[in-house]
């Protein structure tokens, strides 16, 4: 986006560490505004998720409005949050936690806050969701008009061509609430979904987390680098590049960064569905040759035309989480 227009979102999030990253980021581009922020079960637990929201937000010296969400799935049995990659705590096992004002959350819940907020700005607010969908489809739930009140969904999630990272097919954030994945691909959103296809190529060195936290001299710098180390750690053991020069998957901020320069990514375009049971739970799947007619139901025209980003600019778009972070915004 080339506008100098700030962009009122509301992030949804389970923080987990990549949900910090792209937490900080949001907090720090002088384009968006950060309406609220709502949470969600996944990295970790809902309470934790919370929580982690409003210390990271407080650090920051925001009062940023946050709603908690859903600590379940809708239909599919919770998994345990996977506390040997973003650690118990979410932010990479903290050592301590600087006290400071108790913040409260919002009293809605996170479904109510986003139709709320979309009732009173209809059509100007984006959601980006970083974590399962299950509020989302709660809030669509609630105001079957959500589509048309929110500007558009830009979220982290999905793969098309890519493996998963939770099954061969599956990418962890759809996987954890199919059934919800399925309901918003098709209730008619602007939906674009940035998921594994272009996220694993995007790898943020531990070396830029220790720049900015030398940068800044500042605790949300400070928190941040040692999260990612922790989340460095994990991924050292699953990818031998990554052991020999220590970084992380940018995952979530890459949905900020589509967000804001669609043109740094290429897109595919389809009818877009999620797998809700079986062997291939939580497998999205984009139906881009719709010049051709399957026997297979559930991929007309009643299915609205979703975008899937394929591939990423991948030195544009460090540069723009670099300088973003650089910036003065502590």
């Amino acid at each position: 986006m080339t506008d100098s227009i700030k962009h009122p979102v509301i992030f949804d999030t389970d923080p987990g560490v990549d949900d910090a990253m792209a937490l900080c980021f949001a907090m720090a581009h002088p384009l968006i505004d950060l309406v609220g922020i709502t949470t969600v079960y996944g990295n970790v637990t809902v309470s934790q998720a919370t929580t982690n929201a409003l210390y990271l937000t407080q650090l920051a010296g925001r009062g940023i409005a946050v709603a908690q969400g859903a600590s379940t799935p809708w239909v599919k049995l919770a998994e345990a949050p996977p506390d040997y990659i973003h650690g118990a705590d979410g932010l990479g096992n903290l050592p301590s936690r600087i006290a400071s004002s108790a913040a409260k959350t919002d009293a809605r819940s996170a479904a109510q806050f986003i139709v709320d907020m979309a009732r009173a700005q209809p059509g100007l607010i984006t959601l980006v969701p970083v974590g399962p969908l299950t509020n989302i489809a709660a809030a669509l739930a609630l105001e079957p008009k959500l589509p048309q009140l929110i500007k558009r969904i830009v979220l982290m999630g999905g793969a098309v061509k890519e493996g998963g990272n939770v099954s061969p097919v599956a990418e962890a954030n759809i996987w954890n609430d199919p059934h919800a994945a399925d309901a918003v691909f098709t209730a008619g959103f602007d939906l674009t979904m940035v998921g594994l296809d272009v996220t694993y190529n995007v790898v943020i060195p531990v070396s830029l987390f220790e720049k900015l936290a030398a940068h800044h001299q500042h605790a949300l710098t400070d928190t941040l680098l040692h999260a990612v180390r922790f989340y460095a750690q994990f991924y050292a053991t699953r990818y031998p590049d990554l052991k020999a020069n220590p970084g992380c998957f940018g995952h979530d901020v890459l949905a900020f960064i589509a967000f804001l320069h669609p043109e740094l990514f290429s897109f595919a375009q389809g009818r877009l569905r999620c797998v809700s049971d079986g062997i291939a739970q939580g497998q999205t799947i984009l139906h881009d040759r719709l010049q051709v007619g399957f026997p297979q139901a559930g991929f007309g025209e009643e299915v609205p035309l979703s975008k899937a980003a394929m591939t990423v600019d991948v030195p544009s778009v460090l540069k723009i989480f670099e300088n973003t972070l650089l910036s003065k915004w502590l």
